[in-house]
């Protein structure tokens, strides 16, 4: 996988992590009891049926829900211990998402779309602009840095929620079937860029993925099943 850096150094741990959902009177329990650590620098793939769990998780690591029982402990912090203003903070500038579906806004440039979480961290435009183009650079949008989501193909939409995440540093890049809705050459793509900025940048970068090809490359598989780890 060529040179990169996976220290010892712990830096996102889950003990007994469980989530429920209530449908009326009955609870769904779709984790049940999770442990895990991931190293800095470390890239994870977390596969397993639909329905496992393994988006539920994600989102948890991402501080984006908080769980029914257990703890997350994130860069020394216990999440689950921590305030909404708090989890926003650290989602803002520590924690980079990436998901199937890529949430740009749709009236926004390119270009204005990868500025939106430095612009939240309380950047200028002007502070932000050179790392936002340094970034679409990064993931082959240069010349596309001011056309709107709409005129970009499947996989350029997901090359820029990609330097979206980025933006700002994350210590963390979570992403949840990055290429679930692209074409063969696109996912291809889009895997190799995904790995190289990994690597370039020593961030910890768990994968939700159905593509063998895909989580094959990870320094670890996870396999979840039925709420646990297999």
């Amino acid at each position: 996988m060529g040179d990169k850096l996976v220290t010892n150094q712990v830096l996102i741990k889950t003990e007994g992590l469980c989530k429920s959902f209530w449908i009326g009177k009955q609870e769904l329990k779709v984790l049940k009891g999770i442990d895990l650590a991931f190293r800095r620098g470390e890239i994870i793939a977390i596969v397993g049926p639909s329905g496992a769990g393994k988006s539920t998780l994600l989102h948890l690591l991402g501080a984006l829900d908080r769980p029914t029982g257990g703890t997350i402990t994130f860069n020394d912090h216990v999440l689950t211990g921590e305030s909404d203003t708090e989890l926003a903070r650290i989602r803002n500038l520590e924690i980079g998402f990436v998901f199937q579906f890529h949430h740009l806004l749709p009236e926004f440039t390119a270009l204005e779309n990868a500025l939106i979480p430095a612009l939240i961290a309380g950047k200028t435009p002007e502070e932000a602009k050179p790392k936002a183009m340094e970034l679409l650079t990064r993931v082959g949008l240069d010349h596309r840095v001011k056309h709107q989501p709409g005129e970009l193909s499947g996989g350029e939409q997901q090359r820029l929620a990609v330097a979206r995440a980025l933006m700002n540093d994350p210590k963390l890049l979570l992403a949840d079937e990055p290429s679930g809705n692209l074409d063969k050459a696109s996912s291809e793509s889009l895997h190799e860029l995904l790995w190289s900025l990994s690597q370039e940048r020593g961030q910890t970068t768990v994968i939700v993925t159905h593509n063998e090809a895909l989580s094959s490359k990870a320094d670890r598989i996870i396999e979840i099943e039925d709420g646990k780890i297999k």
